[in-house]
């Protein structure tokens, strides 16, 4: 693949007969992706923190897949609630083909999880973490199974501040961020790592969404107000619209050709807009001792180890 491939949703692979989850689905990316995962013949839960969103992103999936091979259902999950990851991941049944790691939030006020975590962090990493942990064993019974991480052009502003991990001392919502989205990157190449030395069938990937026009971008403005108003006018005229910025993930979620450790986003200049193509990462996520170091820093807090031989 290379820049400019013009790659579209229409040229996923069909799915019928495999199982995928996206957290996040309820709107925006995560509903775009697990629309098209569906449409492709997948049997897709939209993993959501709000039941009634989340059912109504399950009705809209539905209703534009018709009778196709693929469907939709909900299940409940809070990423910023570990206890929540645990109850998502025991009552799933059977392999998982593909795990779309989609939900996040971006440049919040400060809060903390439910188990004490900067929520960003927490959210967007730790939670992820243990559910990828969790549902490792249901991975590795499907035949080929897939992890993708969704990152941001936002990883190049972060570092991983092991001596203020959540922010205690000094919160900057930018800088808590950027952190944030580069453990998204650091987590697949170790993730990568630890499954090749291992031997597994799981593969895993990442991928961004250049500039999107969803809900994300208001999140760090409130629901409403001057501010929020302008940051939805800013991605609407700069970005591109949820259906565009799905593609990176879905192409990494599905395409025969991707290798372990790849990373999408969009083919313009800046990478804000276009089709997926490969994508470079900063210097830090490419920091093997880092990886390592922060996944062991993730086993520690979240409580979830990873059953891979050594």
């Amino acid at each position: 693949m290379t820049n400019g491939s013009g790659w579209t949703a229409e040229q996923i692979p069909d799915l019928t007969g495999l199982r995928a989850v996206v957290t996040g689905a309820n709107s925006g990316l995560g509903l775009q992706t697990a629309l098209q995962l569906a449409k492709h013949g997948a049997f897709t839960t939209l993993a959501c923190r709000n039941p009634e969103r989340g059912q109504a992103a399950v009705d809209q999936v539905r209703a534009e897949i018709g009778d196709g091979p693929g469907t939709a259902d909900l299940a409940l999950l809070d990423l910023a609630d570990l206890s929540s990851v645990r109850s998502f991941a025991a009552a799933w049944h059977g392999p998982l083909d593909v795990l779309v790691l989609n939900a996040g939030v971006m440049a919040v006020p400060y809060q903390t999880t439910v188990d004490g975590f900067e929520r960003q962090l927490g959210t967007n990493h730790l939670g992820h973490f243990a559910l990828t942990g969790l549902l490792l064993p249901a991975l590795q019974e499907a035949p080929a199974a897939r992890v993708v991480s969704v990152s941001s052009i936002g990883h190049r502003m972060g570092r991983i501040d092991f001596d203020d991990l959540q922010a205690t001392r000094h919160y900057q919502r930018w800088s808590a961020y950027g952190q944030s989205k580069l453990a998204n990157l650091l987590f697949t190449r170790e993730l990568v790592r630890r499954l090749n030395r291992a031997g597994s069938t799981v593969s895993a990937a990442a991928a961004h969404p250049g500039g999107s026009d969803t809900e994300l971008y208001t999140g760090f403005a409130g629901a409403a107000g001057p501010l929020a108003r302008f940051a939805k006018a800013a991605s609407q005229a700069t970005g591109q619209p949820a259906s565009a910025g799905a593609l990176p993930s879905l192409y990494a979620a599905t395409m025969p050709d991707v290798v372990p450790g790849d990373y999408f986003g969009p083919s313009s200049v800046g990478e804000v807009r276009g089709t997926p193509t490969r994508v470079g990462m900063s210097a830090r996520a490419r920091d093997a001792v880092v990886g390592t170091r922060l996944w062991d820093v993730s086993e520690e807090l979240t409580g979830v180890a990873y059953e891979l031989p050594a």
